[in-house]
C-alpha cells in the first residue's frame, strides 16, 4: 500500500478550538437578538395591533349658532 506523503496535516485542536468559539459567539449574539426585539416590542406597543392600523380619532368641537 502507498502511504500519503502530502505536506497537508489536520489540526484538530485549533479546529475544534475555533468551533466551540464560533458557536458561544453565535449562541450568545442569537440570545442578545431575540432578547432586544422583545424589549422593543413590549416598549411600542401599548395598544392592540388592530388599534395601531387605524388612523387615530379626531374630535369635531361642536358648532356654536
Amino acid at each position: 500500500m502507498r502511504e500519503d506523503h502530502s505536506a497537508f496535516e489536520y489540526d484538530y485542536e485549533t479546529l475544534r478550538t475555533t468551533g466551540v468559539i464560533l458557536a458561544v459567539i453565535m449562541f450568545v449574539t442569537g440570545i442578545l437578538i431575540a432578547l432586544s426585539k422583545k424589549f422593543k416590542c413590549s416598549k411600542s406597543s401599548k395598544s392592540s395591533p388592530v388599534e395601531r392600523l387605524q388612523p387615530p380619532k379626531t374630535e369635531v368641537p361642536a358648532q356654536s349658532v
